[in-house]
């Protein structure tokens, strides 16, 4: 009886973690483009989540736009096809990259010499590592360059070859990389499930 029920715990193990990364994506990315100004900040309110206010998007086309990339990364992470997505935000007017705000997906291998089943991670740890990311995605205005120019965003996100990808949605495009000599990076902190690990990032153009 035991076997039959040990492939039901993992699937729903699997989903629960997958949608809590989904839920952090669509809140990390909010925080970035209120943060960056990418747009006005009238468009955003605020709600209670993690235990401390974020901001959220009012903008209708954008809301929806969010929630079809979504909507997808939930299924390529419940398929284990996602290995990383990035927010790059763009100069409006000469296309160049200014920042990528880059989050690595990696899947948690149990230890293999392991008898006993590794204990579950409590949720409330979980959403206190998600909670200090996103106020460190706050803090970062303190140093990365004003933006004074208009910008736009895209989503790129990063999967094996076997991925099922919706050619009408997804497209291949420029990896929007900041020239090397040209780039500075910043570490973020990271956070894990028992399934999923997310390691995040900030490349941006630094032209001292």
């Amino acid at each position: 009886m035991a076997t039959s029920q040990a492939p039901t715990r993992q699937a729903i193990t699997l989903k629960g973690s997958t949608n809590l990364v989904t839920e952090f994506f669509k809140y990390a990315a909010n925080t970035i483009l209120f943060q960056r100004g990418v747009y006005p900040s009238d468009d955003f309110h605020m709600v209670k989540k993690y235990g401390q206010t974020v901001l959220v998007t009012q903008d209708l086309a954008l809301e929806n736009y969010l929630d079809r990339i979504l909507k997808q990364v939930n299924k390529w992470l419940l398929t284990g096809s996602v290995t990383q997505l990035v927010l790059a935000i763009i100069s409006k007017d000469t296309r160049l990259p200014l920042e990528r705000w880059v989050f690595d997906v990696n899947v948690v291998e149990q230890p293999a010499d392991s008898t006993e089943p590794t204990p579950a991670k409590p949720e409330s740890e979980i959403q206190t590592e998600i909670r200090n990311i996103l106020k460190q995605i706050i803090s970062t205005v303190t140093f990365l360059p004003i933006i004074d120019t208009p910008t736009v965003f895209n989503i790129l996100a990063y999967t094996h070859d076997s991925a099922d990808v919706p050619a009408d949605e997804w497209v291949d495009t420029d990896p929007l990389a900041i020239e090397a000599s040209k780039s500075q990076q910043v570490k973020l902190r990271s956070f894990s499930t028992d399934v999923h690990r997310i390691e995040a990032m900030v490349a941006y153009r630094y032209e001292g």
